[in-house]
């Protein structure tokens, strides 16, 4: 059970941090939600207690993890020749599964396909997408403003 105050991820949406715990009938139906505040896009979003496990909710990276992500980030990866839609599934199922190391694998490989052939424009949304996630999380797992973080992913990906 995560605490008010507590930063946590969202899988698919991203990290954030939880701002109470409120109970909100919905459908007929009163049960008790989080309240998260995702600070990348400034979202809130509500998610009921009854369905955490099953959601993938967990707790934020240590600061002391982010230079394995950074890492992944770095690694350059050799293409298996797949059809897109293999690749794309792929991809969708890693980052719904809400492992950071995982996302990071998602955002190297296709900025890295970006560069060398180009990317559909269901692949740019995923990289985009996955890219906000993986921002969400360090921001808060290191601390600091988004644009620092931006910054410093762009210079790795670049």
């Amino acid at each position: 059970m995560f605490q008010i105050g507590d930063k946590v991820v969202y899988p698919m949406h991203g990290a954030g941090v939880i701002e109470a715990i409120e109970e909100r009938e919905v459908l007929g139906e009163t049960r008790r939600y989080y309240v998260m505040h995702l600070p990348v896009g400034n979202m809130k979003v509500f998610v009921p207690l009854d369905s955490v496990r099953n959601l993938g909710l967990r707790g934020v990276i240590a600061a002391s993890e982010v230079e394995q992500v950074l890492d992944v980030l770095e690694t350059r990866q050799t293409f298996v020749v797949q059809a897109w839609n293999r690749r794309y599934r792929a991809n969708l199922e890693k980052i719904k599964g809400g492992n950071i190391i995982e996302v990071a694998e998602v955002v190297s490989a296709l900025a890295q396909r970006d560069k060398e052939k180009g990317l559909s424009t269901g692949e740019k949304k995923m990289y985009e997408n996955a890219y906000q996630i993986l921002i969400s999380e360090l921001v808060l797992a290191e601390n600091l403003e988004e644009q620092e973080i931006k910054q410093r992913l762009n210079k790795i990906l670049a």
